[in-house]
């Protein structure tokens, strides 16, 4: 089946799979999860194998690039070695992982041993108080070690990840286009996605489209045009006299689905086929009642990628549009 790849009803191939290793965290981000998150049973997580048994099958399907994602992906036991095995694929063009970078001053060198070859860390603020309320946990000081780790550990990229809310941090954003230039990153700004019901903000207020986040960058930089590409939705522009890339992911101001070539597996084993619809298909189910059959795997894939939308629907007037916690569904 080599040459069967994943084609939805709109002529999109998919070739990006992000996985969701655990929908644990050790923060508890105010737009990605409720401060008294209840997590599933660990009964109900996929377990190492499976998940592998899952990324080898869309990698048999022409699935060229994985990012390992949660939760928060790095507090998973075992997840060095299910990497390993990742990294060692061949077929593989990126092994990416997005993590909040507590765990990167101690994990930052065997994950690169491991294969894993870029980095996404989220960095919503460079202020204490202002990262504890984000976070609802005071280690700022522990993520930035985090951060130097993973830059002596020599990854391709490394990119921070910024949600920027009016009022909240959006005063922040030429400092953290700083720090990134200082530090060798790269930076992406992401509009907040109507994900999970949040109490700590408005969204309707608080959204901050990539339009003024980009004028607020232009301040202070000069940014020239990028052909830059990751495989994900950011749209890149390069900071002049640096190698930093400045990236924006508009999922509101600027539909990105036209080229959308990824699908999500929850650590749950729900096959998410677009971040702005509740649909999934249970992958569980299968590899559970027929453990080891990978031709069966491949062709509910196959199917299930008939169903795959055209395009989401977000509106910054809708407090809740899917029910699911980003922390739920995979960044």
């Amino acid at each position: 089946m080599s040459d069967i790849h994943l084609i939805d009803p709109f002529g999109r191939r998919i070739s990006y799979l992000r996985l969701s290793v655990t929908d644990r965290c050790d923060f508890r981000c105010t737009y990605c999860m409720s401060e008294d998150m209840v997590f599933a049973p660990r009964a109900q997580i996929l377990s190492l194998e499976e998940l592998y048994a899952v990324a080898d099958a869309f990698i048999g399907l022409g699935v060229r690039r994985i990012r390992v994602t949660g939760g928060e992906p790095l507090v998973r036991k075992g997840l060095l070695g299910l990497l390993g095995q990742l990294g060692a694929r061949t077929e593989l063009d990126d092994l990416a992982i997005t993590t909040n970078g507590s765990q990167l001053g101690h994990m930052a060198a065997d994950l690169r041993r491991a294969g894993v070859r870029r980095l996404n860390i989220s960095l919503d603020s460079l202020r204490r108080d202002r990262f504890a309320a984000f976070t609802r946990r005071d280690r700022l000081d522990q993520v930035l070690a985090g951060i130097e780790a993973a830059r002596a550990a020599g990854f391709s990229r490394i990119k921070l990840n910024s949600v920027v809310q009016k009022g909240r941090n959006d005063d922040e954003v030429q400092d953290l286009v700083a720090f990134a230039v200082e530090k060798g990153l790269d930076i992406s700004f992401i509009e907040e996605m109507p994900l999970g019901s949040v109490s700590s903000h408005e969204r309707k207020i608080t959204l901050c489209t990539s339009d003024e986040v980009r004028a607020l960058v232009e301040q202070r930089f000069q940014l020239l045009p990028s052909s830059h590409r990751t495989g994900g939705p950011s749209r890149y522009w390069q900071v002049l006299g640096s190698d930093t890339q400045v990236g924006f992911i508009s999922p509101h101001s600027r539909n990105f689905c036209g080229d959308c070539n990824r699908v999500r597996v929850t650590a749950e084993g729900k096959l998410v086929l677009c971040l702005g619809h509740e649909g999934a298909l249970d992958l569980k189910r299968l590899l559970r009642r027929h453990p080891g059959d990978s031709e069966r795997l491949r062709a509910a894939l196959i199917d299930a990628l008939r169903l795959k939308p055209e395009r989401h629907h977000f509106s910054a007037d809708e407090q809740v549009q899917v029910v699911r916690f980003m922390s739920m569904t995979g960044g």
